[in-house]
């Protein structure tokens, strides 16, 4: 019989959406009903917007007050010392999510934001929330925002994750690694746009018409949805004057593409409907965040270079990345521009990187919400 899902997902940038959505995407495919609810617009009167908005104006002007927050709320587990909790906004969202459940009646649960997670736990700890919760954790750093044990089930993208999660929780976890759109896992550049794009950057910067190559890199270099990062300009030039091609992925930050135009060794990008595409004219990824754009070069055969992280979750994402194998964290003179090289030009270092990366998909998580749902399914009937 289909199933039915409830993805709670937040509109806080647009990683955790664009998982909620391919998951859905997926799970329709297969036959069964699934809808995606934004977890800000559970909470009451404006409160979702004012954290969405002090969320962005604190990574984009003072990053290490996200950091400093992200330290006495989130950060490790393992962390000595007692530490607040999202308690007092996840109970906001409570009634407002069971009367979501009562409309939709789904048969399982699916946060893909920590705040969702602790919603869902704490219902399910208490009974009020009938169904089976899932959460897919689409961090490659588990924080314990992530962890409330009431959560039936947590999907990850790496075994350590998942092994903090059991450690932490005492509950199952499972290792499917991140969730990607298939087209990344097939990049191809359909109709040449981006290979022309990127030869007449070239030409016009260098003021000749040799096209990019393995000798002289295309990077993109990533900003996220908001177009943040430290430094971004300062890094564009140092890849230039190191014969790379610096592309910025600007996001919906049109300020910053302005800006960054002013340079004409550097291509500034807006929003990329087909990054696939762009990527398979790349050689690498610089990466500040170990979010969305991250795990889709993973799939696309792109390497990645963790550089300059974001404070906060950012940080401890791109450094499990290149502790998994899955990217190096480039720091230290001559960076990142040295690592790009390498991992530019075929070779073991590359190859090895681009192993890791094909192997840490492991799993289709929207299976493993399918089984859930069987189960408890079954275990409904079994209760009549």
């Amino acid at each position: 019989m289909p199933h039915r899902f409830l993805l709670l997902s937040a509109s806080m940038g647009a990683g955790h959406d664009a998982v909620a959505h391919e998951l859905a995407h997926r799970l329709r495919a297969r036959g069964h009903e699934a809808t995606v609810r934004d977890v800000l617009t559970l909470l009451p009167a404006d409160i979702g917007q004012g954290l969405r908005a002090g969320y962005r104006a604190a990574v984009r002007h003072v990053p290490r007050l996200y950091g400093a927050v992200y330290a006495g709320f989130l950060a490790t587990v393992g962390g000595p010392g007692p530490r607040p909790s999202s308690a007092p906004l996840a109970a906001l969202a409570e009634r407002p999510l069971l009367r979501a459940v009562a409309r939709w009646r789904p048969d399982v649960v699916v946060p893909t934001f920590h705040l969702s997670a602790q919603v869902t736990g704490r219902l399910r700890a208490r009974g009020a929330l009938e169904v089976p919760a899932a959460v897919v954790v689409v961090d490659f750093a588990v924080h314990r925002g992530w962890l409330h044990p009431g959560n039936d089930l947590h999907l990850c993208v790496t075994e350590t994750a998942a092994e903090e999660v059991r450690a932490t929780t005492g509950g199952p976890a499972r290792t499917t690694g991140p969730v990607v759109p298939a087209r990344f896992f097939r990049p191809r550049d359909v109709d040449g746009h981006w290979r022309a794009l990127l030869d007449r950057h070239v030409a016009a910067a260098a003021q000749h018409t040799t096209p990019v190559s393995p000798e002289r890199p295309a990077v993109l270099m990533s900003t996220g949805a908001w177009g943040v990062g430290t430094r971004l300009l300062e890094t564009a030039r140092q890849l230039a004057a190191h014969g790379c091609v610096p592309v910025l992925l600007c996001g919906n930050d049109d300020r910053l593409r302005h800006r960054a135009a002013r340079y004409p060794r550097l291509l500034p990008l807006g929003w990329v409907t087909d990054l696939p595409g762009l990527m398979a004219e790349a050689h690498v990824l610089l990466d500040n965040a170990a979010g969305q754009t991250a795990a889709q070069a993973l799939a696309a055969g792109l390497p990645v270079v963790g550089h300059r992280p974001l404070p906060g979750h950012a940080a401890a994402g791109v450094r499990a990345m290149a502790q998994a194998g899955l990217s190096r964290h480039a720091v230290g003179k001559g960076e990142p521009a040295r690592t790009v090289h390498e991992l530019a030009f075929p070779g073991p270092a590359r190859a090895r990187q681009t192993a890791a990366a094909h192997a840490a998909f492991r799993t289709d998580a929207a299976e493993e919400l399918l089984e859930l749902a069987d189960r408890a399914g079954a275990a409904h009937t079994r209760g009549r």
